[in-house]
């Protein structure tokens, strides 16, 4: 079996679907509970990938087996993860059984078809995680879409339908991008003799920077609407508002990261050369929504679309890292996605809690928590300075690393300006929490609230327990993804600085436009070694 726990690990959801089908509708609790003990075996299931990881560059758990082959379209079932892609599948497996047990009181109408999706979007975004195929992740990438289309539709708030068609929207209209982009990039490798849709050996395909550029473009937009980027980022507020708690928690940890995932694995790998011609331009996108989303964010008197300007604002760090092209600033990066998912997280769960307390939101009809609710107010506490990067915490030591590979880069301006973001953010989430938990408790309402009870606080501890193993210890998380991290930036630098040997359209060596300072060396190994290397999928390389 341990040759194929990806493949276990990524379907068993289904199999939790099949079981609940013969489930009657009318047994919610036993429709809850099987559906937790599927995530939870899940989760089991996936924690001898993460022991059995090596720390090396090369992707492990690998399948690549034969699966579709129509005319000229050859896809396989080709399936593997690297340090990259590690972390990212076991937020996903530690996520979900969390979020589905935040369903027992918030969830009371279409219980068994709300479980289903739940189980059907954890495949989805297993799948994505793990796809060598390009073809398989764009499948798995559409899985997604459907479940949470619905969640928030049919379980969201008054303006459900809105937010869900949006949503929808938003995301479908880079998805065709994205598969144009996909199936012009294939015809290229047919002609360079490669035979169906495997990710490692399109690696090595040598495209011109006209084609580069285009093809960036299309992959680019797809993922930036998922981050999102400013100014892509309007569907967002609407979705975590109107979806139900589940859905916000899901669509916050994990489901955001596919777009910062995306570039990570596809967009700069792939074109290496248009990802440092456009290094500037997502710099600069990406330091606008860290500031425009925290200035939003003040004036928000919803304090779960707060939490949902607040995601632009880090994620928008999390980009600033990535094309800083550099191991420091791609490590925050991760890092960051990781302890985006699990603050922002338990900040949804948060807003939850009180949500079905008092069914309101609003910042004004609050005041005094602390009081009356201690355990609250000291959770809330905790994942508020998370989420401010207070030293000690999670958040601190992602956005540090990416503070450093940034200022460490061509991108050390844009650094300079992304800083003031750190301050503001401690300014709305501080703000917020001051007028929620303090002050005099004189709402009758709120005189009567209840303090977390048992189930509450189950689902909170593990986040609280991350979030300071992560900001105290982060070097096993860390040690596992740096070998992939570095022969990254050593492939997307050395083909950068093969580039630039002959003149680009009138840009010199060294120009922030190709996201280096002069006079840097390459890191080997060599563009010409690169591009000397045979075509090969993940199966024949291992």
């Amino acid at each position: 079996m341990s040759n194929h726990l990806l493949s276990l690990t990524t379907f068993l959801p289904i199999l939790g679907v099949l079981l609940l089908l013969f489930i009657p509708k009318d047994s919610k609790g036993l429709l809850r509970g099987v559906t937790v003990a599927v995530t939870v075996a899940t989760f089991i299931v996936s924690l001898p990938i993460m022991l059995g990881f090596q720390p090396n560059a090369e992707f492990q758990f690998t399948e690549n087996i034969p699966w579709i082959a129509a005319g000229p379209f050859v896809m396989r079932y080709n399936i593997g993860i690297d340090g990259i892609s590690l972390w990212l599948v076991m937020l996903t497996t530690f996520i979900m059984p969390i979020a589905v047990l935040s369903t027992f009181t918030a969830v009371e109408e279409k219980v068994k078809e709300y479980m289903i999706l739940l189980l059907l979007l954890e495949t989805g975004m297993l799948g994505a995680f793990i796809s060598l195929d390009m073809f398989l992740f764009y499948i798995f990438w559409e899985v997604m879409l459907i479940p949470m289309y619905f969640m928030i539709g049919i379980w969201g708030g008054k303006n459900r339908i809105y937010a869900a068609v949006k949503f929808f929207i938003y995301t479908m209209v880079g998805s065709l991008l994205m598969l144009v982009a996909l199936i012009y990039l294939y015809f290229k490798g047919l002609e360079a003799g490669f035979t169906d849709f495997g990710l490692l050996q399109f690696f090595h395909l040598q495209l011109p920077l006209t084609t580069q550029v285009w093809l960036f473009l299309a992959f680019a937009l797809a993922f930036a609407i998922k981050v999102p980027m400013f100014p892509l980022h309007t569907w967002l507020p609407d979705a975590h508002t109107e979806a139900p708690t589940a859905g916000s928690v899901i669509l916050a940890a994990i489901l955001l990261k596919m777009g910062t995932y995306g570039y990570v694995r596809f967009a700069i790998p792939l074109f290496p050369e248009a990802a440092h011609k456009f290094a500037p331009l997502i710099a600069t996108l990406a330091v606008i929504g860290i500031i425009y989303a925290a200035l939003v964010a003040m004036v928000q008197e919803d304090v779960k679309k707060l939490v949902a300007y607040s995601s632009v604002a880090h994620l928008g760090f999390v980009m600033l890292g990535v094309f800083a092209f550099n191991v420091e600033g791609i490590t925050g990066g991760m890092l960051q996605m990781i302890n985006h998912g699990i603050s922002t997280g338990a900040l949804f769960l948060i807003v939850g809690f009180i949500y079905e307390r008092r069914h309101t939101r609003l910042i004004t009809d609050f005041g005094g928590l602390a009081k009356q609710m201690p355990i609250f107010a000291t959770i809330f506490m905790i994942v508020t300075f998370s989420s401010i990067g207070l030293p000690g915490t999670n958040g601190f030591v992602g956005e540090f690393l990416v503070l450093i590979g940034a200022f460490g880069s061509s991108l050390r301006w844009w650094t300079i300006v992304a800083s003031s973001g750190v301050i503001l953010s401690a300014v709305y989430m501080l703000w917020m929490f001051q007028r929620v938990m303090f002050g005099e408790l004189d709402n009758p309402k709120n005189q009567k609230l209840l303090d977390l009870n048992a189930r509450e606080i189950g689902i909170m501890l593990p986040l609280i327990i991350l979030i300071f193993v992560m900001g105290l210890y982060p070097k096993p998380f860390i040690d596992k993804m740096d070998p992939a991290i570095q022969k990254l930036v050593s492939q997307v630098r050395s083909v950068s600085t093969n580039a630039q040997s002959v003149p680009l359209q009138g840009v010199p060596m060294g120009h922030p436009a190709m996201g280096m300072p002069a006079g840097q060396p390459a890191i080997s190994p060599p563009a010409a070694d690169l591009q000397a290397a045979p075509a090969v999928n993940s199966h024949e390389e291992k």
